[in-house]
């Protein structure tokens, strides 16, 4: 089955003006993002899709496919713009990874796959165990999984519940190409604009979010200077380890 990864990179960030080029370890993140993707060799395509011309010099520099889009309202929207896209059409099976997410680990992108691809599931996503303080972080997406493992909920504000149930959610999905297409093509829902939770738009159609749950791993999306600065560390640490 041919695999389409895809990279949305949008300059205008508003928590972290111009994050794609932001650097990490002297590099722009988007370029640390797609290097790392790329290592898991687990698409027969990688493109990287944004509206920002800057991001796109840079990006073509490194040898990774670029596609140009309109301005988009979402990541998810962004991924589509590039999926209808003629030429992507052999791919039944789309996977994004979030421009965000510099240290996702490959048993995230190999659980989203599976879900899709193995188990059957409109869009498989991933989550890992909830560190201390993060129930009460708005920036830590959480998911509450069902016993059979798909999302039952997403939300960002505290909740009580079993913390057996109750994760943190990775920026990964992967989509089968008619649930990518009802996601974008349906209207917002109301409590996706509340929360600012693309996904909840998933589920207020009935798509079925397969959740692949890991062990606890390092992977911290970039959203904020302050996670960009404990990214950095990170990056440091992992050279150190290396050298």
């Amino acid at each position: 089955m041919q695999i389409l990864g895809v990279i949305p990179a949008r300059l205008g960030s508003t928590r972290l003006p111009r994050k794609p080029l932001q650097l990490l370890g002297g590099v722009p993140l988007v370029v640390r993002v797609m290097e790392h993707v790329r290592l898991f060799e687990l698409v027969d395509r990688l493109v990287v899709a944004t509206d920002a011309s800057e991001v796109a010099e840079v990006v073509a520099a490194r040898g990774v496919e670029v596609v140009m889009t309109g301005p988009c309202q979402t990541g998810t929207e962004r991924v589509r713009a590039v999926a209808c896209a003629p030429s992507f059409a052999p791919y039944p099976v789309v996977i994004n990874f979030q421009g965000d997410e510099p240290f996702l680990p490959r048993e995230a992108a190999e659980g989203a796959l599976r879900q899709v691809v193995q188990c059957g599931n409109d869009v498989g996503t991933a989550a890992v165990p909830l560190l201390n303080g993060d129930m009460g972080d708005r920036n830590r997406v959480k998911v509450e999984v069902t016993p059979e493992g798909r999302a039952q909920s997403f939300f960002r504000d505290e909740r009580a519940g079993s913390t057996e149930r109750l994760w943190q959610h990775l920026g990964i999905y992967a989509y089968t190409r008619e649930a990518l297409a009802r996601w974008v093509d349906a209207q917002p829902d109301p409590q996706e604009l509340g929360e600012g939770l693309e996904q909840l738009r998933a589920m207020a159609l009935g798509l079925s979010i397969g959740v692949a749950t890991l062990a606890s791993v390092h992977s911290r999306a970039v959203d904020t200077v302050a996670d960009l600065s404990r990214a950095e560390a990170h990056w440091r640490m992992a050279l150190e380890a290396t050298s």
